[in-house]
């Protein structure tokens, strides 16, 4: 994926840079990270035996929290390196399971959903007991935050002018509309539950067809904003759905089930000091402080690693 340090930073301080990088499908943003990580991500290396590993995804708020992460970590003292923009979860799961990974920002009913598409999401506390028991026996969860951002179907301001869409619409209301309209989102999207597969079973939805572009990051933004797809999968804690006019349509059957960041942990690769810095951060991050920290990072262009050590310091965990 990377093949040199400049890479290596340039690519983790891009949203969803990995892929697109996979893809050379976009240019790098400006500006470089302050990590010093210049390891392959996918290398499946396991870690030294006194450094935690902490992974990301390949999305911009994934990379930011795992920031998060690593540096409440190393307050306590603790060795840390990184790996970012790994890729989706059909990667990172198995980087995990492996030891090359010890920490990843996860959200716990997708996680779920992924172990277990039939599961039902009725409440936090279910949602995290069912994750736990379909886990891999080497990974743990730990305690999820209060900060939750979920998938969602979203159409931008034309589409919603024309057909009289607006912030109390459902998906419901699209089952007419569906197959004039082309649906974005990351390659993974296609064949998930909380994805096609739930939005056709669930709510009867048969889009005109699937533009594969990356997990609501930048591909995804500007194709909604060029119109080239009329909706996409954009997460609800994204400051361009603010800044563009785009419409989140509500999801009453609850497809998209339950998103609370929740850190998941390779269990022999973090010790108890370690397990309690990293709840600690999840009882301090709620919905409005993940929002803040987005906008910092992706309207605002700022280094997510700098973000990051910034709010540890104002929560006190810095």
């Amino acid at each position: 994926m990377t093949t040199n340090a400049h890479s290596s930073r340039s690519l983790r301080n891009h949203p969803g840079a990995a892929a697109v990088a996979l893809a050379a499908a976009t240019v790098l943003l400006a500006g470089c990270s302050s990590s010093d990580d210049t390891s392959d991500p996918l290398a499946g290396d396991k870690a030294a035996g006194d450094t935690v590993v902490v992974g990301s995804n390949n999305f911009a708020e994934s990379i930011l929290i795992a920031d998060i992460y690593g540096e409440a970590l190393k307050a306590k003292g603790i060795k840390v390196s990184y790996k970012p923009n790994i890729g989706s979860r059909e990667t990172t799961y198995g980087l995990l399971k492996n030891g090359s990974i010890t920490v990843l920002p996860e959200y716990n009913g997708s996680l779920l959903a992924y172990l277990d598409a039939k599961a039902e999401q009725t409440s936090l506390a279910t949602v995290n007991a069912a994750a736990k028991a379909k886990l891999d026996s080497k990974l743990t969860l730990l305690e999820s935050s209060p900060a939750e951002d979920k998938d969602s179907v979203t159409v931008n301001a034309a589409t919603a002018k024309k057909y009289k869409l607006t912030a109390t619409s459902t998906l419901a209301d699209l089952k007419d509309i569906a197959p004039d309209l082309v649906l974005g989102g990351s390659p993974e999207f296609q064949t998930r539950q909380q994805g096609i597969l739930g939005l056709e079973s669930v709510y009867g939805l048969k889009f005109k067809s699937f533009k594969a572009l990356d997990a609501g990051g930048p591909l995804t933004q500007a194709a909604l904003k060029k119109n080239t797809v009329q909706a996409a999968d954009i997460f609800t804690t994204d400051p361009t759905i603010t800044k563009e006019k785009f419409v989140v349509l509500q999801d009453p059957e609850n497809l998209f089930g339950f998103a609370n960041v929740t850190p998941l942990v390779y269990k022999s690769g973090l010790s108890q000091e370690g397990i309690d810095a990293l709840n600690a951060v999840s009882a301090k991050l709620d919905t409005k402080a993940l929002l803040d920290l987005d906008s910092q990072v992706q309207l605002e262009s700022k280094d997510p690693l700098d973000v990051a050590k910034a709010w540890l310091k104002s929560a006190g965990l810095g």
